[in-house]
């Protein structure tokens, strides 16, 4: 008999919807476009044909609606993996687990998760204005020490490669890295000469933990410089930012699809930053919607 999840840890609001979301299962569709700041929710939903469905609580905004035949959620997360231990949580919960026996549901439903995010990235090999495809995040924000570790041989061969790397350096962060790799079906989507694929960096913080010093001394002072030299499978560390290890490692861990991409408004090695980030910003919410609905 599967386990009947307590109140206390499955948390529902009056009406019956999620606790944090606000969300009831009819109200997401099968693919969920997540980004970060509130306001970008309206920036993706407004190219929908029609929106059925609108609610926000505290930093997550959601609509639903469809561009021809084709539903889409648009969720905001707000910043950093503790969100997106919620959101990918509850996202989960409102397909495979029924609210009224309060147990997992024996069939399980996979949603296509997907993240249209802006990025900093790492080596001038990744111009500004490029977009990256994540091909895997490596988390630096601890939040996946906190599952049971189900690392895939790919994943397993990255991290090991770089935690080898990293020791021949004499470099180590503060705490352990874990790895977590894309959704191959969602990757093979955004194919072409337009996606970088790299290895995205998640990080639990913007400024010491991006190497961003303005008055707090960071205890790091040479990550790029490290990370630089490294690849995988030809691929570079292309980027920094704050979600993607934990959208990928919880996507894996409960049995769905996930993708990262990422509009390159910064570069840490030539300190050089985009002059208009809002058209950067429309062009990839554009170009991501067109081959999501395609």
């Amino acid at each position: 008999m599967e386990r009947i999840i307590s109140d206390a840890e499955l948390i529902l609001n009056p009406d019956k919807s999620i606790y944090h979301l606000n969300l009831k299962p009819e109200h997401i569709a099968p693919t969920v476009i997540t980004v970060g700041d509130p306001n970008r929710v309206a920036k993706v939903s407004k190219y929908f044909d029609e929106i059925e469905f609108e609610t926000s609580k505290r930093e997550f905004v959601t609509h639903t609606g469809r561009i021809g035949d084709k539903r889409l959620t648009v969720i905001s997360t707000g910043i950093g993996t503790d969100n997106i231990d919620i959101v990918l949580t509850e996202l989960d919960a409102l397909v495979n687990i029924d609210f009224d026996t309060r147990q997992a549901k024996t069939e399980h439903t996979s949603l296509d998760i997907i993240r249209i995010g802006t990025s900093g990235g790492l080596g001038e090999s990744i111009p500004l204005e490029s977009f990256v495809v994540s091909e895997y995040a490596v988390g630096i924000d601890g939040l996946m020490l906190f599952y049971q570790d189900n690392k895939s041989k790919e994943e397993a061969a990255l991290l090991k490669d770089l935690s080898s790397y990293l020791q021949d350096r004499d470099f180590a962060f503060p705490i352990p890295l874990y790895v977590a790799k894309s959704g191959a079906d969602l990757s093979e989507k955004f194919s072409g000469d337009e996606w970088l694929r790299g290895i995205t960096i998640t990080a639990p913080g913007f400024y010491a933990p991006q190497n961003r010093y303005l008055r707090a001394l960071p205890t790091i002072d040479d990550m790029f410089s490290v990370l630089d030299d490294f690849s995988y499978q030809g691929m570079p560390i292309s980027n920094l930012e704050m979600e993607t290890s934990g959208i990928y490692g919880l996507a894996n861990t409960l049995g769905h699809q996930a993708l990262s991409l990422n509009g390159i408004l910064a570069n840490r090695a030539t300190g050089g930053f985009v002059k208009d980030p809002y058209k950067l910003e429309e062009s990839l919410i554009k170009k991501a919607l067109e081959i999501i609905v395609a």
